[in-house]
């Protein structure tokens, strides 16, 4: 069988894909109530089951934290279940142990999607602090200082026409 994966999902998805699955092995196993020596009464499996399906969807959904919610539901239902005695101890163990996994998944889901927003958000501040490292240096660089214009010659007023050419000889 060939797993596809979708590249822009990335792992998380995959995990949490995985725990759907998980979750709905664990579905199976509480369909699988009978006769009265299976450990699970009949309306108590129905009620175990819908909790299941809630975690299969989240889970499907990409929504760990949500699927790990519902978990949680399921496992207060199941240990009210066991107290109420609708569920055998042997039961309740097979079903605790297929809680873990899922949880175990959902949890990795979890930690996988924290770790790419944390990644994403540091790269995004990186990104900004270039672009304003970039602006700061054009900034600095674009407007040279500027240069005052040469000042214009002085009037000499005491040149007495004789535009340089020597002491009051015309000639």
């Amino acid at each position: 069988m060939t797993v596809e994966r979708n590249p822009g999902r990335g792992r998380g998805a995959f995990r949490c894909m995985s725990a759907a699955a998980a979750a709905l092995m664990l579905s199976g196993s509480l369909a699988a109530c009978g006769p009265a020596d299976s450990g699970l009464k009949q309306d108590t499996a129905a009620q175990l089951q819908q909790r299941v399906l809630t975690v299969s969807q989240a889970a499907a959904g990409n929504d760990p934290t949500g699927a790990l919610t519902a978990l949680a539901a399921l496992e207060a239902d199941l240990a009210a279940a066991t107290s109420n005695g609708k569920v055998s101890d042997d039961r309740r163990r097979s079903i605790v142990t297929a809680v873990a996994a899922v949880r175990a998944d959902l949890n990795e889901a979890v930690a996988t999607a924290a770790a790419a927003a944390k990644s994403a958000e540091d790269a995004a501040a990186a990104q900004r602090q270039a672009e304003a490292d970039a602006a700061a240096a054009e900034a600095n660089s674009v407007a040279p200082a500027p240069v005052a214009p040469a000042p214009a010659p002085a009037d000499n007023k005491d040149n007495k026409g004789n535009n340089g050419k020597g002491k009051g000889k015309d000639g």
